[in-house]
């Protein structure tokens, strides 16, 4: 019998899900009028699309950041984020070799913030921004999120993000600053433009997802497991590592987006149980 309540009530919230209306906000600047009156690509470049349910207060917001090597790409929601409940914000970014690090990852910064100040305009909650992105996107979505200087830098606290979910991130420093500074692709590199130079037992909830570590972009598997065993060995709790094998670079966002919508639901569950008297 509480089986079969259990799938009724569950069948009734996805239903509900279904239910809502959605609406799409497209090229909206991230950056201040002050800002973008100042430089004709951040005016043109630093924009960003949200897709969010209307009719609803409270939901999650999820902000996506494309991938492309930090030389190109564009945003897009991805569909499968679409119709989940929850608001999705993706942003374009300045990208190399017209601009050098680190101005692509204040854009990242940016966009981040902006969803922090303006998201409960459209309803949302701002407890619950998770932060997310694909490749070159899920590295600038890592040290925004770790790099507790860049969010800072509008007074807010990195910490705030409900939890971070970079699919097939570079953790050491991004091929492409190798690159602006002359260093080849195969030599390894972790200053403080690399996610595991920031390593604290303190970061919100990272869930790191890779493609097949045969078929990923050079070693793209083994550095997320060196991030996850220094995570563990600064004493943060909650890193976690998913393998998709048999999924290359490429083809790996289609079987980890579950386990981003998982990780989103099991969070804002955990976040609302807290607020609850």
């Amino acid at each position: 019998m509480k089986k079969l309540i259990f799938i009724v009530l569950l069948i009734q919230y996805f239903s509900g899900i279904a239910q809502l209306q959605y609406q799409t906000e497209k090229g909206i600047p991230y950056y201040a009028d002050s800002v973008n009156g100042k430089d004709a690509y951040i005016a043109s470049q630093c924009r960003l699309d949200i897709y969010y349910p209307k009719q609803t207060k409270n939901f999650a917001t999820i902000v996506w950041f494309h991938g492309g090597g930090l030389t190109g790409g564009s945003a897009a929601i991805p569909e499968a984020l679409m119709n989940k409940g929850y608001a999705v914000i993706s942003a374009e970014y300045r990208l190399s070799p017209r601009v050098t690090v680190p101005k692509y990852i204040e854009d990242a910064a940016a966009a981040v913030a902006w969803a922090f100040q303006h998201i409960s305009t459209y309803g949302g909650d701002s407890s619950l921004i998770f932060v997310s992105g694909h490749s070159a996107g899920a590295y600038l979505g890592m040290l925004v999120t770790l790099d507790k200087k860049y969010l800072g830098q509008y007074h807010i606290d990195a910490n705030r993000i409900a939890a971070l979910v970079p699919l097939s991130a570079q953790t050491i420093t991004h091929f492409s600053i190798r690159n602006e500074k002359g260093i080849k692709a195969t030599q390894p590199v972790i200053d403080h433009y690399a996610p595991l130079y920031h390593v604290r037992s303190d970061a919100p909830p990272i869930v790191l997802i890779t493609g097949d570590r045969e078929m990923e972009l050079l070693g793209r598997y083994e550095e997320n497991a060196y991030f996850l065993r220094m995570m563990k060995l600064c004493g943060h709790k909650q890193t976690a590592l998913y393998e998709l094998q048999g999924f290359n670079h490429g083809n790996m966002p289609e079987p980890a987006f579950p386990l981003l919508l998982r990780e989103v639901a099991d969070i804002v569950r955990a976040i609302q149980k807290r607020k609850q008297p």
